[in-house]
């Protein structure tokens, strides 16, 4: 009987640090999500952006709309780049 005891601690222990990470996880992404909703507000939409130029650059046909999407793509991901270090 004293070895089914002990399964029943371990278990039991092993439980309470799976409940003790969820826990440390769920404060952790609260955290990082209170540093500043406004700024990953800024990150999302200039990741938005990006793929909306990549996709108009995939079909644009002429010379001067693909140098001015290749601008925007480079000035895009500088903002990104500048949000993200923001951040963290």
């Amino acid at each position: 009987m004293g070895d089914a005891g002990e399964g029943l601690i371990d278990a039991e222990a092993r439980i309470q640090e799976r409940m003790e990470e969820l826990e440390r996880e769920r404060s952790e992404k609260a955290v990082r999500e209170l540093r500043d909703p406004e700024q990953q507000r800024v990150v999302e939409s200039l990741k938005l952006a990006r793929k909306e130029f990549e996709r108009q650059l995939s079909t644009a046909t002429h010379e001067a709309r693909r140098r001015q999407l290749t601008a925007a793509l480079d000035e895009v991901d500088r903002r990104l780049v500048d949000a993200q270090r923001l951040l963290g």
